[in-house]
């Protein structure tokens, strides 16, 4: 049996961290769905900027809609859709067969609203809209001003990825957010079935550490911060108020693994796939990450429900200094920082395509 089919049969969902023209074109997302068990995707600004930039496979498409009037934010949307609503398609079978629980792709709003809560429900619904498939999920980050827009968005029946949560109590957060919209949904009479998944970064919590601490303590911390937060879902799924949420037919918000691609040259390239296995949870990886873990990764243990030594290696970092309530406040903000950079290059490089193609067309 491949590893990544061994996941699977684990009960954790292995999804695609990207998206490309290539992917679809050429078939490789197919192939991944049939052979490697793969039975979801994300994106994000970054994703879409080396796929424009490093390939030839958006040109016509910009030049279209360059004369149909189209720039900026809303062309790259309507880019970004044309690829998302072919892999959801491709992912549809598997959505319908599970009721809805996997088989889902994901768009993120601008990141430019972090902070704007208001403009996050606003853009959080057109984008909804737009994307036309009931299987792509809006992503809405977990940062303080992203939380009422997370619950507001569940309560208007909008899937929604929680993305940029990066310890146990931004994912509790996270997670109320998510439970208050539902109750609020089964409190007007609504269906309580309004999908959601929260996206806790793993491999930052390294790189952010790496310098700081002796080499025995390296790439453990992300693990058990991991760790900390799975013992947390399990406990929420077990608590009383979302047994009643549950009983009335709401669908649990899954706990994903984000940041799943070893960033350590001297680490294993399987690191954080091996070590994240867990029911009920979905990891989404890097094609680089997914080849190797299906050429020569292994599943020979499940993430314990209790934490394991979670507490224990998160106070041997303590002890040398590293504050991690501090230091996942300041990964929080730092990525939503990297995303609005990622957001304006992306626009940029749409921006100088158009320009270039434009220039071209005229000689």
């Amino acid at each position: 049996m491949k590893p990544t089919q061994a996941l699977h049969d684990l009960g954790q969902s292995l999804w695609l961290d990207n998206i490309t023209r290539d992917l679809l074109a050429r078939g490789t997302l197919g192939r991944y769905i049939g052979d490697l068990a793969i039975t979801g995707l994300t994106s994000n600004p970054t994703i879409f900027d080396h796929a424009i930039r490093n390939a030839d496979t958006y040109d016509e498409a910009i030049r279209r809609k360059r004369r149909e009037g189209k720039s900026g934010e809303a062309l790259f949307i309507e880019l970004a859709l044309e690829d998302l609503t072919r892999a959801a398609d491709l992912f549809r079978p598997v959505h319908d067969a599970t009721g809805g629980m996997d088989g889902w792709v994901s768009l993120e709003v601008s990141p430019l609203l972090a902070n704007d809560t208001a403009g996050s429900i606003k853009r959080a619904a057109e984008l909804h809209a737009q994307g036309k498939r009931p299987n792509l999920l809006i992503k809405i980050p977990g940062t303080p001003a992203g939380l009422p827009a997370i619950e507001q968005s569940i309560f208007a029946g909008i899937p929604i990825n929680v993305t940029l949560l990066f310890s146990r109590e931004q994912y509790l957060a996270a997670a109320q957010a998510y439970m208050r919209g539902i109750g609020r949904r089964l409190a007007a009479g609504r269906d309580p079935k309004v999908a959601s998944v929260a996206s806790l970064f793993v491999s930052r919590w390294d790189v952010a550490v790496k310098d700081k601490v002796a080499p025995g303590l390296r790439n453990r911390l992300g693990i058990a911060i991991a760790q900390r937060t799975y013992k947390a879902y399990r406990e929420l799924l077990a608590s009383p108020a979302w047994r009643k949420l549950a009983a009335a037919g709401a669908h649990p918000q899954r706990l994903l693994w984000a940041s799943t691609g070893t960033k350590d040259a001297d680490a294993s390239d399987t690191l954080y796939v091996e070590a994240l296995a867990a029911p009920d949870t979905i990891n989404t990886i890097p094609d680089k990450t997914l080849l190797a873990f299906a050429d020569h990764g292994r599943v020979s243990g499940v993430l314990p429900s209790d934490g394991g030594d979670a507490e224990q290696v998160i106070a041997e970092f303590a002890a040398v200094g590293v504050d991690d309530a501090a230091l996942a406040a300041k990964l929080q903000r730092e990525g939503a920082q990297a995303f609005d950079k990622s957001w304006n290059e992306l626009l940029d490089c749409i921006a100088d395509k158009s320009e270039a193609l434009e220039k071209v067309a005229r000689v």
